[in-house]
């Protein structure tokens, strides 16, 4: 599967999400290593801590569907420059996504980057990490 095609997903997503205090649409689409697509919104609350972003909404529905392995990740916004994930969002990756995994980055203008996700989170803090109780 071709960036276009995971874009496209992530696109779709966007306008599916639930921004009404940001006003700030986010699309995330996850390829499986089994060839499938899960996708994700951002879906915000009035109690603002408890909203959650595209990328996480589609790596936490890819998890309760069974699936731990994944190819790629695509995240789409309207923004000037291909949108770049939250701090947050790029520490979930680093726990699902292996380091060379590719992220690519889009805005609706039609504007994309490839990144991984060790470029997005050079030195992540991983379960291994919390096994030994310290920081890498």
């Amino acid at each position: 599967m071709d960036e276009a095609v995971l874009l496209a997903a992530a696109r779709e997503a966007m306008e599916r999400a639930y921004c009404p205090y940001s006003r700030f649409p986010v699309g995330a689409a996850l390829l499986c290593g089994d060839g499938s697509v899960i996708v994700g919104c951002n879906v915000e609350n009035a109690s603002y801590g408890l909203s959650m972003c595209a990328e996480r909404v589609a790596l936490f529905r890819a998890v309760a569907e069974g699936k731990r392995r994944f190819r790629m990740l695509a995240v789409m916004a309207d923004t000037e420059e291909p949108v770049s994930p939250c701090g947050a969002c790029r520490q979930v990756m680093a726990e699902w996504l292996d380091g060379s995994t590719p992220v690519v980055l889009a805005n609706k203008a039609g504007q994309w980057r490839r990144t991984t996700v060790s470029e997005l989170l050079p030195r992540p803090f991983l379960p291994q990490h919390a096994k030994k109780g310290g920081r890498p």
